[in-house]
């Protein structure tokens, strides 16, 4: 069978969705005797590198880990640069992702988000609900364990209406009573920094993703790890369970 590539990558053997924590913007400003927020800023910039990389392999879906629930722990000042971060992002970026078929779907609670951040998530989900090309989903004050919980409360008020029976609870309507509801299960999940652990990321939707992990800081993540990590991907055998 005849193959097309691109830089050495089998364009028949792409992941559908790939989802990236985004680790270590600390510890590379830090390395440089600069702040963390610093770190942050080249981090977002890194974002739409790596964005234009699966633009270029077609990759139909991306989930990025922007800010966990846990992040609240961090310090204040820390916390406003990620969120005013957040906002300079969609400002600056969200209509030119918008003219290159890009859809961005904000995952996570909405509790405790200012207005202004609401705001501009509801803007940007609107003016991109059409695209098509890629669904970039940011994982932005998310955790699974919250996921999960949020979707069995909405089962439960169903069932309690009778909507539903408990008869009718299944793999598929969980599936679809998260906030992923429509997007294919995660294939590759890359993690940056040396970290190998998921992080209350994804858990179900990762559930069979091919693992890759990196030294790498999330902002030196360029072309060359990117195609590193779909490589090793094309290196493995998913079964799946089977043989």
């Amino acid at each position: 069978m005849f193959f097309k590539r691109k830089s050495n990558i089998n364009l028949d053997n792409i992941p559908t969705h790939i989802a990236m924590i985004m680790d270590g913007n600390g510890r590379w400003a830090k390395k440089r005797g600069l702040s963390r927020s610093v770190g942050h800023r080249y981090g977002i910039e890194n974002l739409k590198t790596v964005v234009e990389l699966n633009l270029k392999f077609k990759i139909k879906f991306l989930t990025v880990y922007a800010f966990s629930i846990e992040n609240w722990k961090r310090p204040k000042d820390e916390i406003e640069t990620l969120f005013e971060l957040m906002k300079q992002f969609f400002d600056s970026y969200g209509q030119e992702l918008s003219d290159k078929g890009v859809r961005i779907k904000v995952i996570g609670t909405r509790e405790n988000l200012s207005n202004d951040i609401l705001e501009i998530i509801d803007k940007v989900e609107n003016m991109t609900k059409d695209n098509d090309d890629l669904t970039l989903l940011i994982a932005f004050n998310y955790g699974f364990s919250e996921e999960i919980l949020t979707c069995v409360k909405k089962i439960t008020h169903k069932c309690l209406n009778n909507e539903l029976t408990i008869s009718d609870i299944n793999n598929e309507l969980i599936e679809n009573n998260l906030y992923t509801s429509g997007v294919p299960n995660v294939d590759l999940l890359i993690r940056t920094s040396g970290e190998q652990r998921l992080s209350n990321f994804l858990l179900l939707q990762c559930s069979y993703a091919e693992l890759y992990f990196t030294e790498v800081y999330w902002p030196d993540f360029k072309e060359q790890e990117y195609l590193a990590a779909l490589n090793e991907y094309q290196k493995r055998q998913r079964r799946f369970g089977g043989l």
